[in-house]
């Protein structure tokens, strides 16, 4: 697979461009959650922790995508079959759009405290459905307009956030707090894991269209290993040290709630435009003579039906969900791509493959099932329920895939 540099593809650092524009929203969302149920040190440790599993993960599936010249639902054919590929899709359908829901209500929270501050008010549904709107605008277009629309908004809303953060942790030390339920580490750092799980195992989208593998470890690097840290550190800090459970009533305190409202608003659109471009990859699986504006309509308008309702309640325990069922998808077709697939993806072979090849899936419930058994303290090998997901996913699936092999050797000795 040549790795040249041409036209059709982009520099690393523009997939961290695009990364950090999905990310801004549900990282900012999730690290105030985390905040408010942990104290800074116990935190920052958590951040770093999950941000270097991530970092590792991500550089192995951009580099995966960049060989293979392929999006994730064409990728994950080649474990799972091309009939089986469809139940993985719809797990990948399933998350992408439980975050287009999340982000959704987040904006119309977000229009709504920013209408407050003059005394001004509106209905939910009419505030996210404005929201889904602009999304749904940007992301008609594709791939393009969403990296032409995240050069021009990601590093104005990155020095929104620096000059927001300076004035809070200028202001006069807190008092101490108690916290309501401090969450377990492993957890923790599983949520921090889980909050960008599904875009990390669906790099290849990105990296993909990058021009070389070089280029893609550069994005991961720069999205995962620096700037998403620091940003879920943004969003964590100010509400774990000022007791507040949302990043603008932690910027209240200095008077900054218009600005932040203005910041979470643009964040959510550039996030969601992000959600409603993989979403639409990802559904035009199962139904692919639908034109993509087709399918974003639809997909922004359950999204506006549901991010409606009030989620947000359910939005740890989605992150663990995510944090537990993802990553074992990643765990086996990343060990396929390094067993099977370094020469390339030979689509041929797929016709001599089962349509649903029953022992991956086996291997992706047993693997579900030790990440959850392991967020709940009854089995764990690194006290990290996603990262025990997707290790026992992987080193399952070498064992499976040499014995496949070995047996096929075999049989074609025995003839």
């Amino acid at each position: 697979m040549p790795q040249d540099s041409s036209p059709a593809t982009v520099p690393g650092y523009r997939i961290a461009l695009i990364i950090l524009g999905i990310a801004l929203s549900p990282v900012l969302l999730a690290g105030s959650a985390l905040g408010s149920r942990l104290p800074p040190g116990a935190a920052a440790r958590a951040i770093i922790a999950g941000s270097l599993i991530l970092t590792l993960i991500g550089c192995l599936t951009g580099w995966v995508g960049a060989s293979a010249r392929m999006n994730t639902y064409r990728i994950v054919r080649f474990p799972f079959g091309c009939t089986g590929c469809r139940g993985i899709n719809l797990l990948f359908a399933i998350s992408l759009f439980g975050w287009t829901c999340v982000t959704a209500s987040c904006f119309g929270t977000a229009l709504r405290d920013l209408l407050a501050v003059d005394g001004w008010s509106a209905p939910q549904w009419l505030l996210v459905g404005i929201g889904c709107l602009l999304c749904v605008g940007v992301t008609a277009f594709g791939f393009g307009v969403l990296d032409r629309v995240s050069r021009a908004a990601v590093p104005l809303l990155l020095l929104l956030l620096g000059g927001l953060l300076w004035r809070f942790f200028s202001l006069p030390g807190q008092p101490a707090r108690a916290l309501p339920l401090p969450l377990d580490p492993g957890v923790a750092i599983s949520s921090v894991v889980g909050t960008f799980m599904i875009l990390v195992t669906t790099m290849p989208d990105f990296s993909a269209l990058v021009h070389s593998r070089r280029q893609a470890l550069i994005g991961a690097f720069l999205a995962l290993g620096l700037a998403y840290p620091l940003l879920f550190a943004a969003g964590a800090l100010p509400c774990s040290l000022s007791g507040t459970t949302s990043l603008v009533g932690a910027m209240a305190l200095c008077k900054a709630t218009l600005p932040t409202g203005l910041l979470l608003l643009c964040a959510t659109v550039t996030g969601n435009a992000g959600n409603l471009f993989q979403g639409t990859l990802v559904t035009a699986t199962f139904v692919p003579r639908w034109p993509r504006v087709r399918l974003t309509l639809l997909f922004g308008a359950f999204a506006w039906g549901i991010g409606s309702q009030d989620i947000l309640a359910g939005f740890i325990p989605f992150l663990l969900f995510l944090g537990v069922a993802v990553p074992p998808v990643a765990g086996i077709y990343l060990t396929d791509y390094w067993l099977n697939r370094r020469g390339g993806y030979d689509e041929a072979s797929l016709k001599r493959t089962p349509a649903i090849v029953w022992p991956s899936f086996a291997i992706w419930g047993v693997a579900t099932l030790i990440g959850w058994l392991a967020a709940r303290h009854r089995l764990s090998v690194t006290a990290i329920p996603s990262l025990d997901a997707l290790l026992s996913a992987a080193v399952m699936y070498g064992v499976y895939s040499a014995l496949h092999t070995r047996l096929g050797a075999s049989r074609h000795v025995g003839q």
